[in-house]
């Protein structure tokens, strides 16, 4: 439901500037197989080791089997602006927009 809404608001997104990107433990051909079934117009990037959700703080070690749901909003300057817990997934992109407007 995250990621389906983010892809049905990506004209509005990137209107605004923002860049999409989706993160996931999963393998390429997983990220792929559901990128594909979802059909996300944005690109899902792989974290196999879990760097990116250790360095984030999404997982607490590096042999955790899921990330925790959050979306991070970063700035042109490559500074974390905002982070969010996930508590409404289908309705986290209008909830940024929202913050955008």
């Amino acid at each position: 439901m995250q990621g389906q809404g983010f892809r049905d608001r990506i004209p509005e997104l990137e209107a605004r500037g923002v860049q999409v990107f989706g993160v996931s433990f999963d393998s390429t051909l997983e990220n792929r197989a559901f990128a594909e079934k979802c059909d996300f117009n944005y690109p899902l990037l792989c974290d196999t080791d879990r760097a990116m959700g250790l360095a984030y703080g999404a997982c607490d070690q590096a042999g955790a089997k899921y990330a925790a749901r959050h979306t991070f909003v970063i700035g042109p300057d490559g500074i974390i602006e905002q982070v969010i817990d996930t508590k409404d997934p289908g309705g986290q992109a209008q909830a940024i927009l929202d913050t955008l407007a």
